[in-house]
């Protein structure tokens, strides 16, 4: 299965204590790095909101955000301590008495006093319940889009691959052609030079030529390469890293038969290669 990184899912849920909205946004990373934007009330959700995105993700960099609108029904109450409000008026009226010019106490002003007035807690529980199956939601309709966008991209390394497995054979099949050209090219060459022809001479410097042209065990490896990442993009899990791997692979066997080329055409091919194994590269650097 073959999933992206960049992706983007957005979830609501409402109930009689209000609504909530939960995004995720994720983009490549070579790990798996969340991070949250919670509503306070929320926050010792997060453990288990990460281990939900361990379970579903292996790679990218997580934005995580949480947002609660309260119920327009929900009013806020305040909880008024009498017996601290009497207290501090009396302690206010007998420091009055003491003063020459005393101040007047108001009632904000005892209530601005600590642990005159309160606000009682909230109960979350609901909310938090509600919030736990909507992260759960919302992280799986991120999945399944990151694997719609990684199926996208299916073709795109389908068809590079089978591409550069025609240009591995095409170099292939030249081999023999080639090499009978050089060895054609090589004789001209004595002969220009009027030198004696030399069986011997010829043939060392033909196996000479053979053995610095020999791309065969490059040609090997291009199509074990070409293979295993064909084999890789079937495969379950994470796929991302294993590929960059085989790219890596792939373009230092497309530079070595580069450099070993006797041929133009060889030479054109190569690049070509390269172009191609550099086309999938930067996709799969957005693999998981």
């Amino acid at each position: 299965m073959i999933r992206s990184m960049t992706a983007f899912a957005r979830k609501d849920v409402q109930g009689d204590w209000g609504a909530l909205t939960c995004e995720i946004r994720t983009v490549n990373h070579r790990y798996l790095e969340p991070s949250f934007r919670l509503p306070e009330a929320f926050r010792e959700l997060e453990g288990r909101f990460r281990e939900e995105l361990r379970n579903q993700l292996k790679r990218g960099k997580v934005d995580v955000s949480m947002r609660l609108q309260s119920a327009e029904n929900v009013t806020q109450s305040f909880e008024i301590s009498e017996e601290m409000a009497q207290a501090v008026n009396e302690a206010a009226n007998h420091i009055n008495r003491m003063l020459d010019n005393p101040a007047h106490i108001n009632a904000l002003d005892i209530l601005r006093w600590p642990g005159v007035l309160s606000v009682p807690e909230q109960d979350y529980g609901p909310a938090k319940e509600a919030a736990t199956g909507l992260f759960e939601q919302t992280v799986a309709e991120l999945a399944s889009v990151r694997e719609r966008e990684g199926e996208r991209l299916r073709p795109l390394f389908e068809d590079r691959l089978k591409i550069m497995g025609e240009l591995v054979s095409d170099v292939r099949a030249r081999m023999p052609e080639l090499l009978d050209a050089q060895e054609k090219a090589l004789r001209e060459r004595f002969e220009k030079a009027k030198v004696e022809l030399d069986p011997d001479r010829v043939t060392q410097e033909m196996v000479m030529l053979a053995q610095k042209s020999d791309v065969a065990e490059e040609l090997d490896r291009l199509d074990a390469h070409i293979g295993e990442v064909a084999d890789t993009l079937k495969s379950e899990g994470a796929i991302g890293r294993r590929l960059d791997f085989l790219m890596q692979e792939l373009n230092r066997e497309a530079n070595t038969l580069s450099s070993k080329s006797i041929d133009a055409g060889v030479t054109r091919i190569a690049v070509d290669l390269k172009v191609l194994i550099e086309q999938i590269r930067e996709q799969v650097q957005n693999l998981e």
